[in-house]
């Protein structure tokens, strides 16, 4: 299992109670994968460098996880498909 760094930013329009949502979704995600989530950060709401989707802002979240080589390219293929999330990117520590 490798250590990776995983941001993501959900769409300013999405619900508080969606966002929680989305980011509970992605623990559990982890988790049933055999793998653990060391901490999460919610950044919170920030302005984007340029315009994604006609947003100019989103909502941050970085999470600090370990996770098999494997499953980083199912979750993100997952997130890429998940309504609501606009960009993501997994950096291997």
């Amino acid at each position: 299992m490798n250590k990776y760094e995983l941001m993501y930013i959900i769409a300013s329009d999405v619900a508080e109670e969606k966002r929680e949502e989305l980011i509970t979704k992605f623990k559990a995600y982890v988790e049933s994968h055999k793998g653990n989530v060391e901490s999460i950060e919610k950044i919170g709401m920030k302005k984007l460098a340029y315009p994604i989707n006609f947003k100019n802002e989103g909502f941050y979240v970085l999470m600090n996880i370990n996770l098999d080589p494997a499953e980083v390219d199912a979750m993100a293929k997952l997130m890429n498909i998940t309504e609501g999330i606009i960009r993501q990117i997994f950096v291997r520590k």
